[in-house]
């Protein structure tokens, strides 16, 4: 019989449903006698919404977690209408068919007309006077020049530069030549890096570098020569498609600023408990569904951000060791004020950020509305 989902003797088998998601049809199988809030779960890596962000309906009615997907009368081949509550989901956002316009602000259309004008001009990254600017400042200011490429000049200054900034320009390569620079700080923000385009050799013979800052580039992956730049205390590569972090950041001593949010990270390794110099993370808007225990070694963090992700817990270790922590984003998980309430050293905590909150305001810092950390329900 046509939608029987049984074989033999009731014995349960997995039925094929259609999710009518975002103009677009998703096929998934899932067993008779799973439950709703199960089958929102297999939803959430396919639509990036998290389970509590979505509602499922089925023949103009809407579908309860805790009923089975028997009993809710979907059987084999039936249609879903999946509807996502606006801010609940991981990642960059729900996947959608197309993607959506964004309004240019006035500030944006300015900066996009200025680099129009500037593609239209002969490039003066090399005028005599600018370079004659950087040897006096020791900051090599090269953004927003229409870069493809390092300028050969840069290899022959005259005086150790501080700062290398090409941000904004269209350089697809790091030669290993980078190495035979005395640079504390590299940026090389929105340009067209991507695997292999970086000579981390190079990179690693940087022994003075502190700041590194790869944002908005083609990246999926970093390599292990990452754990070789031992005097980092600012890593920032958000804005990529990595998937992971390599174990060798934990090498990382001296590192107090992890920026790695809005990429494709679905684990992060425990070793990040080693980097035990930091002060801020900002992992949100990520594939996260849990984070490492060892977040707890972390015993100088004040800053923790990792919203935007599938998370259902934190460790049992954050509050109760991270004894500096006074600002946490966990907005738009699965977490809920509710659950946070229920962790060991939540009251210690609560106490500091609420202590923060209050002298920001007497010193006119920050609106006057308390931000509690986390979605109510």
């Amino acid at each position: 019989m046509e939608g029987d989902s049984s074989i033999g003797d009731g014995e349960a088998a997995t039925i094929a449903i259609t999710v009518k998601f975002s103009g677009g049809l998703i096929p998934i199988s899932v067993s008779p006698d799973s439950t709703i809030k199960h089958l929102k779960s297999l939803l959430q890596p396919l639509t990036n919404v998290l389970p509590r962000g979505q509602k499922l309906i089925f023949k103009g009615k809407l579908l309860v977690d805790e009923m089975s997907i028997r009993a809710s009368e979907v059987t084999n081949g039936s249609k879903i209408m999946l509807m996502a509550s606006q801010g609940l989901h991981q990642g960059d956002g729900p996947v959608l068919k197309q993607a959506q316009t964004r309004p240019v602000s006035r500030a944006g259309y300015a900066s996009k007309l200025a680099t129009e004008q500037l593609k239209e001009q002969k490039p003066d990254a090399l005028d005599k006077n600018r370079w004659e600017r950087f040897k006096t400042t020791g900051v090599i200011a090269l953004s927003e020049c229409n870069l493809k490429a390092i300028p050969d000049k840069v290899w022959a200054a005259e005086v150790p530069a501080r700062v290398l900034d090409l941000s904004n320009n269209a350089i697809q390569e790091v030669p290993v030549k980078i190495g035979s620079l005395k640079i504390q700080k590299l940026l090389l923000n929105a340009n067209a890096l991507m695997d292999g385009s970086i000579s981390w050799e190079g990179l690693a013979s940087l022994e003075y570098l502190t700041v590194l800052s790869l944002n908005q580039n083609h990246l999926t992956t970093l390599p292990s020569a990452l754990g070789g730049l031992t005097s980092l205390t600012q890593l920032h590569v958000a804005n990529n498609k990595l998937t992971g972090l390599p174990n060798e950041i934990g090498l990382l001593s001296h590192l107090e600023v992890l920026k790695a949010n809005s990429n494709r990270i679905s684990i992060l390794p425990a070793c990040i408990g080693d980097c035990k110099a930091l002060v801020e993370v900002d992992i949100s808007s990520n594939f996260l569904s849990e984070l490492p225990d060892t977040f707890g070694n972390l015993h100088n963090l004040k800053s923790l951000h990792v919203g935007n992700n599938g998370l259902k817990s934190v460790p049992s270790t954050l509050f109760k060791m991270c004894l500096q922590l006074t600002t946490l984003d966990l907005h738009n998980t699965e977490i809920t004020m509710d659950v946070l309430r229920q962790c060991e050293g939540w009251e210690s905590f609560d106490q500091r950020r609420q202590l923060k909150h209050q002298k920001q305001l007497d010193f006119r810092i920050g609106s006057a509305a308390f931000d509690e950390g986390a979605d109510k329900d």
